[in-house]
């Protein structure tokens, strides 16, 4: 008879579904996939492709060779764009260096650079409601760099100066926290009555159901492990969702950041993945919790997903090209 194992061991954990990649980041890891096979490496990325450390190293492993601008990279190589989008700029500064590219990007951020292209050129001051710093954030800045001022807090749109209070325009990064951002919204509303805003929110898809699911899941659970990297916008937001509905949560990138104080007591286990951390890494945490004892396991689902991407047209024509 087996002994009983000595650590913490839950009875039960929860897979939230949807969790892990969404389409944007499926399309971009592919993109890479596949511009190794055609073109051979080594194949150059702007910045990381996703925001997922064991996604990069495994494309880093295969050939991918990651740079910080684009002007890193050697006249007349190739080079892709990563998921969430580049400014103007980078794709002049890149047929200047005669590169071939490779735009990764996914099509619900480049909804947003065309919102921002389109208010500004209605001459309205753009409110970008999302995080300084972030990859996204400063590509969409980039289309309308003079019409663009950028908030992060409800307490930013109280502070807001604007030219003309009835041309006010307001668009958001993809990643964001549903419920702040819808409060932001709110507080932009009140102070300016009549502001626009896109014709269908600018949070993804995969963003709004990941959060959802969480949002349901924790109220059963005790702890929750997000497994995603430090710099994903969305893996933090589902960290900040799970704690606001009752439970204890931590970010991972691998099962070897599980901490034993964080188990103690814990019955439920809730487990779910940013929207660039791949299956694998939460069937690895799934194994750890087995290996330790857990016998219950269950999936649970909020929403089913069924959004797929076409590949990047370069892509696309290269692959019929050797077909």
């Amino acid at each position: 008879m087996p002994s009983a194992p000595t650590t913490a061991a839950p009875e039960r954990l929860l897979l939230a579904a949807p969790r892990g990649y969404c389409a944007g980041v499926d399309r971009a890891v592919q993109t890479v996939e596949r511009a190794l096979e055609l073109y051979g490496p080594p194949v150059y990325v702007r910045k990381e492709i996703v925001h997922n450390k064991h996604v990069v190293e495994q494309l880093r492993e295969r050939g991918a060779v990651f740079v910080d601008r684009e002007t890193e990279v050697p006249e007349g190589e190739t080079v892709v764009f990563s998921a969430h989008g580049v400014a103007p700029s980078v794709h002049s500064n890149a047929e200047r260096r005669e590169l071939r590219t490779i735009d990764a990007t996914c099509p619900l951020v480049t909804k947003v650079h065309v919102e921002a292209k389109k208010f500004a050129s209605q001459g309205y001051t753009i409110v970008l409601i999302g995080h300084a710093g972030h990859e996204e954030v400063e590509g969409t800045m980039g289309e309308a760099p003079e019409s663009i001022v950028l908030i992060e807090t409800e307490e930013d749109v109280d502070r807001l100066e604007v030219k003309d209070p009835e041309r006010v325009a307001y668009i958001s990064q993809t990643t964001l926290s549903v419920d702040e951002t819808a409060a932001i919204i709110a507080r932009l509303r009140e102070r300016f009555p009549s502001i626009v805003g896109p014709r269908t929110d600018d949070i993804c898809y995969a963003t709004t159901n990941r959060q959802a699911a969480v949002r349901e899941m924790a109220s059963e659970c005790d702890l929750v492990l997000v497994i995603g990297s430090r710099n994903s916008s969305n893996s933090n937001r589902l960290v900040e969702v799970a704690r606001a509905h009752g439970a204890e949560a931590h970010l991972i990138d691998t099962e070897g950041q599980v901490r034993e104080e964080w188990l103690e007591g814990k019955r439920v286990v809730g487990i779910t993945s940013g929207a660039s951390a791949p299956e694998e890494l939460v069937q690895r945490l799934v194994d750890f919790f087995r290996e330790r004892g857990t016998r219950e396991v269950s999936e649970f689902e909020v929403v089913q997903e069924d959004v797929r991407f076409m590949l990047p047209k370069e892509i696309r024509k290269a692959m019929a090209a050797t077909a």
